[in-house]
């Protein structure tokens, strides 16, 4: 996969997308190949497992992996974001509350950033679609390295070893 890190181009995306902001990731022990501002960067790469939504939502068409256009491949959906209180969550995929908050990284709570990613479509669980998406552990929204001791936000549980999340510092 590749993820193009050029200068962000907000807009909102209707339709079918992933929400990634509540869900845990998991490292698959592969690299994923992020394109950068001076190149391309490699970074550990995560899966998560989020429900598939309808409605409104914001992306980066420049970020992720996306192209320039909220439209996705058969048997995709693009992860995004929308501020949501509740949503299914794993692992029952019932709703419940967001539970927005910050943490700091460290060798033992690190992050994934899932935002623009393409993601499969898989099962359906409890009557929830979902998707698996793939994305770059400790990775900048603009394609650079996250240090380890940067203050991030996510509305995964807390504690979680790989929340998705976004850095509000590095």
């Amino acid at each position: 996969m590749t993820s193009a890190a050029s200068a962000a181009e907000f807009t909102t995306c209707q339709g079918e997308f992933a929400f990634c902001g509540a869900s845990p990731a998991t490292p698959t022990g592969q690299l994923i190949t992020v394109r950068t501002a001076t190149g391309t960067a490699q970074f550990r790469e995560a899966v998560a497992v989020c429900p598939i939504m309808r409605g409104t939502a914001l992306a980066d068409l420049n970020g992720g992996n996306m192209k320039g256009s909220c439209t996705s491949k058969r048997g995709h959906v693009w992860s995004l974001f929308f501020p949501y209180k509740s949503v299914p969550q794993a692992p029952s995929w019932t709703s419940a509350p967001t539970n927005p908050h910050t943490f700091v990284t460290s060798e033992a709570l690190q992050m994934s950033n899932m935002f623009s990613f393409s993601c499969k479509k898989a099962n359906v669980v409890n009557g929830v679609r979902l998707a698996n998406c793939y994305g770059p552990i400790n990775e900048n929204l603009d394609g650079t390295p996250l240090a380890l001791g940067s203050l991030v936000f996510s509305g995964a549980p807390s504690g979680v070893a790989f929340a998705v999340s976004a850095a509000v510092s590095n």
